[in-house]
């Protein structure tokens, strides 16, 4: 193993620049909705502008909202969690507790006779009948944990799905219940009926579509890839849409222990988080049934889509949502469809054909899970924090984007930062950024620069750092809309020194040819001037090497090679030096080499040991005053180009043998094999008086039988170099 001893050329100061700068943009759907907004869409063609106005109706001091329900004389009704309350909100948007369950959680509200309300609560799985001055019976106490959702007939009669074990309940007016659909799955999450008022059950674990019929035979429309069916519409013309989502995207619809992904939760049932980043029903169930011992796998791992199933069965995946989880769909007058997503509360809508998404707006929470309609606004419920907010129909007069974190992997110059944006008269369009060494912008950031004034190139002022993040602020009115289309700016890394972190010596004399020469053999590494510059994806050293072909041996020539690296990615060249042992001063073998593999003829300088020192440079990549050097020394090695010397001594008589006494001796190295022959014969091996082959001087006494008399006898020494010289005697 070569030692590695790394060596500092102090050329330059630490904070020498990188001179190949780098550039972030934006210009897409894709890169903008990275980023996080406030009152402002992005379109599919990746337009930043004012979006709908947004308001705040009612916050509902609780963790979660989760469903919501219109009564009468425009009023609303929230079902919440972990409280277990169902606020009314009057026309005017003021709040009032209507109704407070024992249970946690309320996840479905139905409409009852005389204004009243069906009220399904968990975990402990209870429905209640609730009239319209608040005052609660009990409807319905299955023998089930949850209860998710409800849906009522024309008969009055009252459909619920539960979990855990996926069974549907068909409830009379009078309280009287029966199992009505056993899903075969872990939950009924959510209740729907379809054209011909027959009952649609969406699923979880695994996430599937039913038609049930009034029989309660159950028909399979939909078998996706989700852990649930989170919500079900259907169309005026009986299409039906499916928000399906999960923690991660599963292999296939049909295992019914679909894995699952908790959110993060507080140490006990009773108070679950108010900052889950992902919450389907199965995280629920999950997370009350550890006792709040779960964990978030993060917000990153949320997924989903949305299904559309058409009348004569047909369906097809309208819409995939790659970090986002559709919780729930609205169908508008002209077919487009809303989606409300977390978890970062986004409001999506989908159209055209092929299907493209808009991002309509952001909620201020990080769930947005359900969607209903009140004349010309939209109103979205919230969980983190539960809230109930409006989503008019008129713009907004302010907007703001904050882009993604920008990681430089390293301490940056900032450069110019320009943009591209259509600015009516009356609208503004502005620019700010920030900078810091966190990965999450915290205090230890700095403060946002002042806007920027030019758009066809402003300076960053922000603090040299590993990272940034920019800001856009946009202005206008009802006919001056200003719209950001694109955003690029300019960073210069710190220089980083480059570092030669290995080299490797192969064996003396070994060398390889080039692997696409023709002709006489080309040495690769050899002859720098002459080097084939292609490279091959056999290469075994990676990279960046040099392709080498097959292996031959020359003698007196030794072959280098080394790897070095470059944070920067700067172009990188080398200077090569040699000393030999005792010598103080290095000398210069090879200047502004390119490549990595160096041959190296030895015979120019006398045998000893040396040591080799490759110096890395990226002064390719930078100005003289900014490049940077690294070094590193091989390990010692020898080099030894005369062959041993075989001295042949007087033969005498040991009874009818003969004894051949012979001296070998090597000046520079170690003496590794002796061998000898008579009269051209097999080579046999000869060994030392004292049994052992280890030095530079060995004597040497050969026996050989009587019929050796007047055979000419060759002795060969080999030494560690592979030098080979010989001797020989005719015996008499």
């Amino acid at each position: 193993m070569i030692p590695r001893v790394l060596g500092v050329a102090l050329f330059l100061t630490a904070a020498s620049l990188s001179a190949a700068p780098g550039f972030w943009q934006a210009a897409t759907q894709a890169d903008f909705l990275r980023g996080e907004v406030d009152q402002l869409s992005i379109d599919q063609h990746g337009r930043l502008t004012l979006g709908p106005a947004l308001t705040k109706v009612h916050d509902a001091a609780a963790p979660f909202v989760w469903t919501v329900m219109p009564g009468a004389d425009g009023a609303w009704f929230l079902g919440t969690g972990n409280d277990g309350k169902v606020i009314k909100i009057d026309r005017t948007g003021q709040g009032s507790l209507f109704y407070d369950s024992t249970e946690m959680e309320v996840h479905a509200l139905a409409p009852a006779p005389d204004g009243g309300l069906y009220v399904g609560t968990s975990p402990d799985g209870r429905i209640y009948r609730v009239d319209a001055k608040g005052q609660a019976t009990p409807f319905f106490d299955p023998d089930d944990k949850y209860i998710w959702s409800l849906a009522v007939d024309g008969s009055g009669n009252v459909f619920a799905g539960t979990g855990d074990k996926g069974t549907v309940y068909k409830i009379t007016p009078d309280g009287k219940g029966s199992r009505f659909f056993a899903s075969k799955t872990s939950h009924a999450v959510t209740l729907a009926f379809d054209q011909n008022r027959q009952l649609l059950v969406g699923t979880g674990a695994p996430g599937r579509v039913f038609r049930v019929d009034a029989a309660g035979k159950g028909f399979l429309l939909l078998d996706t890839t989700y852990q649930e069916i989170h919500s079900i519409r259907v169309d005026p013309k009986g299409a039906i849409y499916a928000a399906a989502q999960s923690g991660r995207a599963q292999s296939g619809g049909d295992s019914q222990d679909a894995p699952i992904t908790p959110p993060p939760v507080t140490p006990s049932i009773p108070n679950v988080s108010t900052e889950i980043t992902s919450m389907t029903v199965v995280d629920v169930v999950s997370a009350q049934s550890s006792g709040g011992a779960s964990s978030s796998t993060g917000r990153s791992t949320m997924t989903g889509a949305v299904y559309r199933v058409q009348p004569d069965g047909l369906w097809d995946e309208l819409w995939t949502a790659r970090d986002d989880a559709p919780y729930d769909v609205a169908i508008e007058g002209d077919g487009a469809v809303l989606v409300a997503t977390g978890g970062k509360g986004k409001l999506f809508r989908l159209s055209g054909d092929p299907v493209s998404a808009v991002l309509v707006t952001r909620v201020p929470a990080q769930q947005a899970t359900m969607i209903a309609r009140s004349g010309d606004r939209t109103l979205l419920a919230t969980a983190n924090p539960g809230l109930l907010m409006a989503v008019a129909s008129t713009r907004a007069t302010r907007g703001t984007f904050e882009s993604d974190v920008k990681d430089a992997r390293l301490v940056s110059t900032w450069g110019a930062m320009t943009w591209r944006a259509t600015v009516p008269a009356g609208a503004k369009v502005e620019i700010h950024t920030r900078s810091g060494n966190t990965r999450t912008p915290d205090d230890a950031w700095s403060e946002w620069s002042p806007a920027y004034s030019n758009a066809d190139g402003s300076q960053i002022t922000s603090p040299k750092a590993r990272y940034l993040q920019w800001r856009a602020v946009l202005t206008g009115t009802a006919t001056a809309v200003p719209v950001l289309t694109s955003l690029s700016s300019a960073y210069l890394p710190r220089n980083i020194r480059p570092q030669v972190t290995s080299i490797t010596l192969h064996p003396p004399g070994v060398v390889f040819q080039k692997p696409f020469s023709s002709g006489e053999t080309e040495i690769a590494g050899l002859d720098e001037d002459a080097q084939d510059k292609r490279a091959g994806s056999n290469n075994p050293l990676g990279a960046g090497a040099p392709v080498l072909g097959r292996r031959i041996f020359q003698r007196g020539l030794q072959t280098f090679q080394w790897k070095a690296e470059d944070d920067n990615n700067d172009e990188l060249s080398y200077d090569v030096f040699y000393r030999r042992e005792g010598d103080t001063n290095w000398r210069s073998l090879k200047s502004d080499q390119r490549d990595t593999l160096l041959v190296w003829d030895t015979t120019s300088v006398p045998n000893g040991t040396y040591v080799l020192k490759v110096l890395a440079s990226d002064r390719k990549s930078n100005p003289a005053d900014a490049s940077l050097a690294g070094e590193l020394e091989s390990s010692s090695f020898e080099i030894d180009n005369i062959a041993p010397t075989v001295q042949v001594g007087t033969l005498r008589k040991d009874g009818t043998r003969f004894v051949v006494p012979a001296e070998v001796r090597d000046t520079d190295s170690a003496v590794t094999k002796v061998e000898y022959s008579l009269d051209a014969q097999r080579w046999q091996p000869a060994f030392p008086r004292d049994g052992i082959l280890d030095g530079r001087q060995e004597g040497f006494d050969i026996r050989l039988d009587a019929d050796a008399q007047g055979r000419t006898l060759v002795i060969r020494a080999t030494d560690a170099l592979g030098n080979v010289g010989t001797g020989q005697v005719v015996v008499r």
